[in-house]
This record gives structure tokens, sequence and C-alpha cells, in this order.
């Protein structure tokens, strides 16, 4: 699934009071941390995730690696937070075409 800008920009507004559901500490983006994340968006369809990470490149790949793993798409990055979204089988969010 892709995201039109739009429907980007949609989300953007619902996330924006959202506070991060998951933090990815200094032990980087481990196999509990990535279940917890997939199970949140299982949950809410769209989290925030704290990528405490130093390094641009490093905060960059534990992102693609969610986005690969749990399915999700990447709606926002700023800094060190990321907003992923993941339509529900019963989605509760209703994008805009």
């Amino acid at each position: 699934m892709k995201l039109n800008r739009n429907q980007t920009s949609q989300l953007r507004n619902l996330a924006h009071k959202l506070k991060p559901v998951v933090i990815i500490g200094n032990n980087g983006l481990t196999e509990n941390v990535l279940n917890e994340i997939i199970e949140q968006l299982e949950h809410h369809e769209l989290i925030k995730v704290r990528v405490n990470a130093e390094e641009r490149d490093e905060r960059k790949a534990m992102i693609d690696e969610v986005c690969l793993q749990g399915n999700a798409l990447l709606v926002q990055r700023i800094g060190h937070i990321a907003v992923f979204y993941k339509p529900a089988k019963e989605p509760t969010i209703k994008l805009t075409a």
C-alpha cells in the first residue's frame, strides 16, 4: 500500500497529538522491541516510536527494519520520532482518497 499526499497529511494530523508508545533504547531494535511495535501497530494502526540512536544512519536503518518486519508505512520522521501506520483488518482510521 502506498499513501498519497492527502492521506499522509491526514495521518500526520492524527499523529500530532500522540505520544510515543514504544522507545527503542540503547540496545537497539531487539526482537522483543520489534514484536512490541508490531503488536501496538495491530492494536492502534497509527503509532509514534522514539528511536534513541545517535547516528542518523542508525536511526534510518532501524526505521526501515520496522517498516519491513512490521509491514508498516512510515508516515513521518522528525529527529528521533517516527510515525508508523499499518491498516488494521477492520480499520478505524478512514483515509481520504
